[in-house]
């Protein structure tokens, strides 16, 4: 008997030493009694793996069962975030100095993990300069709203170039798919045509390097909804509408639920001046556009402006996550697109916008304003 349980032990212990494991490891310094956390970045939650107390010297050594296919994970301090792929049983070296551990850090024996480096420090650079624009008092509305746009559009022309068509079956170029500005994709296959080749060209190459992989199951999925999104936007776009339909002066009321269940009538806002904005938060456009109504609301709310906004959004809950933090009125409306709505107050595309003024008349629309900001404050 000690015989087979000796046997059965040394069995174990083979077992045990053979299993494949990924490391990350390396430094983290001024970071002394820090709890440093390697957490798992799944399609669906983020969930800690491991975690350590850091001392003075700041070293760290995590070892996780190997993957099959690529995974990503990310070392975090509090807010400061570090993230990193996973390809097999590799190991990952970090350097890095806390507290700016996230944009200072060095990185070694991975391709991959330097690739996502780049991807994040550029990432950070687009937001930094569409807040110090967003900020310049001297851009109109219009002015402001092209320069981010603009900043997007190149940033992911660069990224597509260099990143992502070069080997679609990297973890990089999937990483750069889900990059966002603020809390909004910057790859947007929800409504994007280009965005949509994007994410249908990962798939397509995880599917021949991964074929089992549920991360390329998963883009796969993505890039036929927003197909979809697409096909149905576009039919609508197409409808002939009779803009005798729409009045130029009075006010249809929209009665719809806002994001906490309460229902709200347009015409309520009778006595202020309301911007009413047809939108759709899974688009490129609407990053921008949320920075330009926030400068407008912050400076003109305590003035008597109110802005009521109905989102075409298909899926609630990615519309309620968006919203949550907005000071004005989010509503939406369920039959997004199909919205006779839409027809009524002849809006052909979206995003649009309508001025109302403190008598509950229409007086303004985009195609005829050329300066938002400065026909409120004429409103006001």
């Amino acid at each position: 008997m000690k015989n087979c349980l000796l046997a059965a032990m040394a069995a174990l212990c083979m077992i045990a030493c053979s299993e494949k494991k990924f490391h990350v490891e390396g430094n983290i310094t001024n970071a002394k009694d820090s709890v440093l956390y390697l957490e798992q970045i799944g399609i669906d939650e983020i969930s800690v793996l491991d975690s350590v107390k850091l001392d003075e010297e700041g070293a760290f050594s995590f070892g996780q069962k190997g993957v099959e296919s690529p995974e990503f994970y990310r070392l975090r301090i509090s807010d400061q975030i570090i993230n990193v792929s996973i390809d097999s049983t590799e190991t990952v070296n970090i350097k890095a100095r806390y507290p700016k551990m996230a944009s200072d850090y060095e990185v070694s024996g991975s391709e991959n993990c330097q690739k996502i480096k780049e991807l994040a420090i550029k990432q950070m650079d687009l937001q930094r300069r569409a807040i110090s624009v967003s900020e310049n008092e001297q851009l109109t509305v219009r002015e402001t709203n092209d320069s981010i746009f603009g900043m997007i559009k190149e940033y992911k022309d660069e990224v597509k170039r260099k990143y992502i068509f070069p080997e679609p079956n990297k973890p990089y170029a999937y990483f750069a798919l889900f990059q966002t500005l603020g809390d909004l994709l910057l790859f947007n296959p929800r409504s994007d045509k280009e965005d949509i080749k994007v994410f249908a060209a990962v798939a397509t190459s995880w599917d021949t390097y991964w074929p089992n992989a549920e991360r390329g199951a998963n883009l796969h999925n993505i890039a036929i909804e927003g197909m979809k999104n697409v096909r149905i936007r576009e039919a609508a776009n197409a409808q002939t509408i009779d803009a005798s339909k729409v009045k130029t002066a009075g006010l249809i009321d929209i009665a719809l639920r806002d994001n906490k269940g309460k229902m709200r009538h347009l015409t309520d806002l009778q006595g202020k001046v309301v911007l009413l904005d047809f939108h759709v938060f899974a688009t490129n456009e609407s990053p921008a556009r949320i920075l330009l109504l926030r400068e407008l609301y912050n400076k003109y709310h305590d003035q008597g402006l109110e802005i009521y906004q109905v989102s075409l959004d298909p899926d609630e809950h990615f519309w309620k996550q968006q919203t949550a933090a907005l000071p004005w009125i989010s509503v939406r409306e369920d039959r997004g697109l199909q919205s006779s709505t839409l027809s009524i107050y002849n809006i052909q595309t979206v995003p649009e916008f309508f001025l109302i003024d403190r008598g509950n008349n229409i007086v303004g629309r985009s195609q005829t304003t050329k300066d938002v900001e400065q026909a409120i404050k004429n409103l006001l």
